[in-house]
């Protein structure tokens, strides 16, 4: 075996970069620690300028072609992806498990047969992707989506392969050339990706993986006058950062940013399904940046749904996250943990008092938290924890309802339960998010836009709107006159 090569539950993982086809080392590594118990994986290929250069001049030299490529072609390729993902998805669930902390079952049963779809959908997508052609004063327009360029791909660790194909697939579906920049805390099924995708025929520099840190790598590639898209999925200050970088070239950016969203719950809605949806905040430790983590409950039922709410959270299970019967595993990063702890004992200390949890647990563990008693201008009700921390706010009237709902800087999504389909549609439409739900949570298609508003993010991908951004639009006049010499 390599001494590039480790081995997670028996499945063997190239630790270098994929750059034009080739596995390349780096000079030095850094290491990759798994949070189920804090124990070190390996060590990674650490990417410097150098390795964003190298990644940036491979993709650019392999654009004109595959830019050429038929639609037929490329959507072929995008589905014999899709065919290695499905062939692999035990080993990619215990990889990403591993590395991530999120649950086995989850993996297997839902997160990766959703990374196949992302590139089945997309491939498809592509070949009925048109616009009916339309008449100005007798000239014919005809548009058209022309790929941009070489993209590069900045993904996040919460699901690490789920969300890099969310990008990655329309990406290549336009006929852009890809460098993909996974988080530095998962990286492993990134590198997994890059083989399934060279065994299924993508050329060699179509898509690129490159791994290391932000402020090493990260800023060589957003700052690079070939690269002509960035996508970005992280938190605010970040996304500032990238911002400022991509200007000098006037890169577009898609960023897709934190949350800060409101579960409302009014009288009228069924208490066990809205105790249901509040349950399921819980889900992936927290870690969820759609996650509906300040709870606004109508007065007269608060007591009644706050005591459904705590016998139902108790019933969760907290442990490690390959087990069955598992609800709740640990938190990313020892870093990621202070930061959450600090959020819960700073609230504590001003006065908020936590109804359960409110404290870690054993390694990277945190308990289920859910804080009452917290003023609307406070830290926690204003900034993403980005943990298994949910707040409980009441309200009296509707107005506040959607007055509360909306005082944050943020705007990725929203929950709501009701009873009343009217009431529904009027809340629904003074809400400032980017996704509401009614009665449900977490329902994701990939034809709807996804993004965020204000803080949470800028444009929208899913569908067309992904071709949108990951594509120059033409629109093409033609004369009805000129043509006498033809035929």
């Amino acid at each position: 075996m390599s001494e590039h090569t480790i081995t997670v539950a028996g499945v063997a993982i190239d630790t270098r970069h994929w750059i034009g086809g080739e596995r390349v080392a780096s000079a030095q590594t850094f290491p990759d620690v798994s949070p189920i118990d804090g124990s070190t994986i390996g060590g990674i290929s650490r990417g410097t300028a150098m390795e964003a250069a190298a990644a940036v001049a491979a993709a650019k030299a392999a654009f004109p072609a595959w830019a050429a490529t038929s639609r037929a072609e490329r959507a072929r390729i995008l589905h014999a992806i899709a065919d290695g993902v499905e062939k692999r998805i035990e080993e990619l669930s215990i990889v990403e498990t591993t590395d991530n902390g999120a649950l086995l079952r989850s993996h297997r049963r839902g997160v990766m047969p959703r990374v196949a779809h992302n590139f089945r959908f997309f491939a498809d997508w592509l070949l009925k992707l048109e616009h009916e052609d339309f008449e100005t004063r007798g000239h014919t327009n005809h548009v058209s989506w022309d790929p941009a360029g070489p993209s590069v791909l900045i993904t996040p660790w919460n699901a690490p392969l789920m969300l890099a194909t969310w990008k990655v697939a329309p990406a290549l579906a336009a006929g852009n050339t890809v460098i993909l920049k996974p988080a530095e805390w998962t990286p492993l099924t990134a590198s997994l990706l890059a083989d399934i995708a060279a065994e299924a025929g993508l050329p060699a520099g179509v898509l690129n993986v490159v791994q290391g840190y932000g402020s090493e790598i990260g800023d060589a590639l957003t700052s690079h006058p070939d690269v002509r898209r960035i996508s970005f999925t992280g938190s605010v200050p970040t996304a500032k950062r990238i911002a400022e970088s991509a200007a000098a070239n006037l890169t577009p950016l898609s960023l897709e940013l934190g949350g800060k969203s409101p579960l409302l719950v009014f009288a009228d809605a069924d208490l066990d399904l809205a105790v249901d949806l509040a349950v399921e905040q819980y889900d992936n430790a927290g870690q969820v940046c759609l996650a509906a983590t300040r709870f606004l409950v109508e007065e007269s039922v608060a007591e009644e749904f706050t005591r459904r709410f705590v016998e139902k959270a108790g019933q969760l299970t907290q442990g490690d996250p390959r087990g069955e019967a598992t609800d709740i595993g640990p938190n990313i990063h020892p870093l990621q943990l202070e930061k959450i702890d600090g959020f819960v004992q700073r609230a504590v200390a001003a006065g908020a008092r936590a109804v359960i949890g409110g404290h870690r647990k054993d390694g990277q563990y945190y308990a289920p938290t859910l804080l009452t008693d917290v003023a609307q201008d406070s830290e926690v009700v204003q900034e993403e924890v980005f943990g298994p921390v949910l707040t409980l706010q009441t309200f009296a009237t509707e107005d506040e309802a959607v007055r509360l709902a909306n005082d944050t800087r943020f705007g990725l999504a929203a929950t709501l339960a009701t009873g009343d389909p009217e009431r529904a549609e009027r809340v629904t439409a003074q809400l400032v998010a980017g996704t509401v739900w009614t009665n449900c949570f977490f329902v994701r298609d990939l034809q709807a836009p996804f993004g965020g508003s204000r803080h949470s993010g800028v444009g929208r991908e899913g569908g067309t709107w992904s071709f949108d951004f990951y594509c120059d639009l033409k629109n093409t006049v033609t004369s009805p006159n000129g043509w006498k010499n033809h035929g």
